[in-house]
């Protein structure tokens, strides 16, 4: 909405959100809003007067529950119909539940909107103990903004390494020691198989595949998300794994786009259809989807970055590290200047993941989107700017 009242779209704009609220960012959720630190107000993308000056309207809390693409309606769930000309599917994700004993005792949380970070808010006081199912960016989050509050955490993560799917072992290493540091008892290689009651149907502890089980107070679930299809598969759109869009963000009907977490999209700096759980990819899709409603040909083509923020660590990633045949770290993890890891793929820069060095992270959105072909000993060199490697000449091995 915002880049098309930038462009002045000259047409009657009307979002429908199941949430009460406008439009917000969700990465507060774990991090500074968890924590108390900021209000509810700025989370918000923008005051609800800007939409209404804009002459945009907002249906909020209520959801779209039919798509008639014959008709080119949406039934909502107040019964109420709304005609589109073209429509666009902004519909994200919901959080993957575990189905496991015990799973619907109160005490167990998801994190995924405002409402669930306000009810863990109120159960994260100093001395309880907190179990947190996941390793992941989520987990680890909340992980980080719980300690601060004096809570005892336990991280359980199945998997040999924190983070595994999205980063490298040096920066696996690098946040294990960071929260073991601060208190937090990690357990890697950890297999959940359910919750144990306690009073009055509460959690009290969470049962290992070892056969073990950790005292719990409060229990965190963060084992990713699943693309919301639901209403879009309903309507005859192909899906799998995410809405199939294409570059510009067209699903097969040429009046639906679709953008966000719940699309698998051509992304022309990729060589296949991806699926990515990123700000920055919605923040871009959006601007694509924005542009093909003007008329525009512009497809999509960027480079995705995440970040994440933990005590006094911010770390940057641009790229996609999966694929990579070597890794060049630049840097220590002990200093505190900060350091990087560089990703390459047959000699190109394919990812970087920085903590505490922007200027990594800076330089290598521009080396990943260019595809560079870099000399590995130049990005380890502390001694040589990174900044030449932008200014300068392509350099190759």
């Amino acid at each position: 909405m915002t880049t098309l009242m930038q462009k002045n779209y000259q047409h009657e704009v009307i979002l429908v959100g199941e949430e009460p609220h406008p439009p917000y960012q969700r990465p507060p959720l774990s991090k500074n809003y968890l924590a108390g630190e900021i209000d509810q107000e700025s989370l918000y993308l923008k005051p609800l007067s800007v939409y209404e000056n804009a002459g945009h309207h907002l249906r909020l809390g209520v959801r779209a529950e039919q798509i008639d693409r014959d008709k080119k309606t949406i039934r909502l769930s107040d019964q109420s119909a709304l005609k589109y000309d073209r429509l666009v599917l902004a519909t994200g994700s919901h959080v993957r539940t575990l189905n496991a004993p015990g799973a619907d005792l109160k005490g167990i949380y998801y994190l995924h909107d405002i409402a669930d970070s306000d009810a863990l808010r109120e159960q994260l006081l100093a001395g309880k103990r907190l179990v947190i199912v996941g390793g992941g960016y989520i987990g680890l989050e909340v992980a980080a903004s719980a300690t601060k509050k004096g809570v005892n955490v336990t991280v359980l993560e199945a998997a040999g390494r924190l983070m595994q799917r999205v980063t490298g072992p040096e920066m696996s290493e690098f946040f294990y020691a960071k929260h073991s540091n601060a208190g937090v008892d990690l357990r890697l290689n950890t297999a959940v198989t359910g919750f144990e009651a306690g009073d009055q149907g509460r959690v009290a502890g969470v049962t290992l595949a070892d056969g073990g089980t950790v005292p719990a107070d409060i229990v965190l679930v963060s084992v990713g998300v699943v693309p919301e299809t639901s209403l879009a598969e309903a309507a005859g759109l192909p899906c799998d794994d995410g809405i199939i869009v294409d570059e510009f963000t067209r699903t097969e009907d040429p009046a639906i786009l679709a953008i966000g977490d719940c699309t698998r999209h051509r992304n022309l700096f990729f060589e296949k259809m991806q699926r990515l759980e990123s700000v920055s990819n919605a923040v871009d899709q959006a601007r694509t989807a924005a542009a093909t409603l003007m008329g525009e040909e512009k497809p999509y083509n960027s480079a995705p970055w995440f970040w994440s923020n933990q005590y006094d660590v911010r770390l940057q990633m641009v790229g996609l590290s999966q694929s990579h045949d070597q890794r060049v770290v630049r840097g220590s993890p002990g200093e505190d200047k900060g350091f990087a890891v560089f990703y390459l793929r047959e000699s190109h820069l394919i990812a970087v993941d920085a903590i505490n060095l922007p200027i990594a992270f800076m330089v290598g959105k521009t080396l990943v989107q260019q595809r560079r072909k870099i000399n590995p000993e130049i990005l380890r060199d502390p001694d040589i700017d990174l900044k030449s490697l932008v200014i300068g000449p392509q350099t190759s091995s």
